[in-house]
């Protein structure tokens, strides 16, 4: 049997399990009515020798330099079928002609066809993985529900605030897709309204212009309202920062709630997640310091939401570099400090620059730690190998002169799961620290 969940505009959806898969129905058993668009004669892909290694690994990319032939020009977002050197069919895959990767993988079955049936399986697969998780369930209003290539749908982001969904296509197959994968979206989610948050740098690397806007169902107000452990926040889905909130810190969040006490440093704060977090459970007081008046605004609007007294929450507008060596000069001393920097290395080119930027971050904050102190730091740097930040904020106790210990590694929630076929997944990576 299934288990049924009750959307907030009144509408059910059920998971279960049907011939080994997961199948979602809506309660009224609506029949999926869409198509893809016009399937052409498939092109074919052929691969320079020993090319093919990363894709017998199912590694899901093709870059451009491992192409050999690619006969007639397929569209942008085509489906074509990749073949090794000996013109043995490899795996089936979305043409991207403007892109360093050329080519992203759909399935590795070439038996397949690559239509609206495709798309309904993946993305149950997905949301049945976020029901086991615990996240598909009344008191979870916020969660993402597909991450792009750790669930098989390259490009595709699908987060979920309430009764709408912020999707994201950052691909070129994902965006030649679209229209389907939202009729597909509302048959197996009815009662979510879709709103569109195509508007990441990466889309430029696929040739594809920004876009933003409602695909289906009510506009968003303003702010929508999610609960997370407990605490309510505000969120913006239209202009906010990704998709309006940062989801992948949820397990985070609750970490600190757990660690708080005393003074409490929330640098790069956005709308105040980690300092509410750490006020609703102990912590006297809380700073957040971010370069966005915006977001400390909304930060401020969430710690009213909440009953928290303002007099407890601090929120300065200014460079945090600059406001860390401020604070050193003051000879002002916390017993926690979040460090959750916006992506400092974006290409192997800003791979230097980045790591001295985090070097400095660290070194400034473990100034700031009074003995015995945490230090929560983050990297969302996904081209920052794990090992490289551990020896930066190394470096930085050194030179800041504090002996420090791990006392926890930390990453991403679990509604953003890492395929072991694709390590890039995790991007999100922290260590808790305490200093003497």
């Amino acid at each position: 049997m299934g288990r049924w969940f009750e959307s907030n505009s009144g509408s059910h959806f059920q998971i279960g399990t049907d011939h080994g898969i997961c199948a979602l129905q809506n309660k009224n058993a609506l029949a999926l009515s869409v198509s893809g668009p016009p399937v052409p004669t498939m092109k074919k892909i052929i691969l320079k020798p020993g090319r093919e290694e990363s894709l017998r690994r199912r590694h899901p990319w093709v870059f451009s330099g491992a192409v050999q032939s690619a006969g007639t020009e397929p569209a942008s977002g085509e489906t074509v079928l990749l073949l090794d050197s000996a013109k043995k069919p490899l795996a089936l895959g979305a043409w991207s002609p403007g892109s360093q990767i050329r080519c992203r993988v759909w399935s590795f079955d070439t038996s397949i066809q690559i239509d609206a049936a495709f798309f309904k399986h993946r993305l149950q697969q997905a949301i049945e993985l976020r029901r086991c998780s615990g996240f598909v369930q009344d008191d979870v209003s916020a969660c993402r529900l597909v991450y792009s290539e750790s669930d098989g749908l390259p490009g595709l982001i699908v987060d979920r605030y309430g009764r709408w969904l912020v999707v994201q296509f950052l691909s070129a197959g994902a965006e030649y897709w679209k229209d389907i994968i939202v009729a597909v979206l509302h048959e197996l989610i009815p009662g979510h309204s879709v709103f569109e948050r195509s508007d990441a740098g990466v889309r430029e690397k696929e040739h594809l212009l920004p876009r933003t806007g409602a695909l289906s169902g009510d506009e968003p107000p303003e702010h929508i309202e999610i609960i997370e452990h407990g605490l309510h926040y505000r969120v913006d889905i239209r202009r906010g920062h990704k998709t309006g909130f940062y989801l992948d810190q949820r397990d985070n969040r609750r970490r600190i709630a757990k660690l708080a006490s005393g003074e409490v440093l929330n640098c790069f704060s956005y709308t105040g997640g980690f300092a509410l977090a750490a006020l609703a459970v102990g912590a006297d007081c809380a700073i957040n310091i971010d370069s966005s008046a915006g977001a400390l605004e909304q930060a401020a609007a969430n710690a009213r939401l909440n009953g928290i007294d303002n007099r407890r929450m601090e929120n300065i507008e200014a460079n945090v570099f600059e406001q860390l060596r401020e604070f050193k000069h003051m000879q002002r001393h916390f017993d926690l400090i979040v460090l959750d920097p916006p992506k400092l290395i974006d290409s192997k080119q800003t791979l230097d620059r980045g790591a001295r930027a985090y070097k400095d971050a660290n070194l400034q904050a473990l100034s700031l730690l009074k003995p015995g102190g945490l230090l929560m730091t983050f990297s969302c740097s996904g081209l920052l190998p794990t090992q490289l930040f551990q020896k930066i904020v190394a470096d930085a106790a050194l030179d800041a002169g504090r002996q420090a210990v791990i006392v926890e590694r930390l990453g991403q929630s679990a509604d953003h799961p890492v395929a072991l076929n694709f390590p890039e997944g995790e991007y999100l990576k922290g260590l808790c620290i305490r200093v003497e």
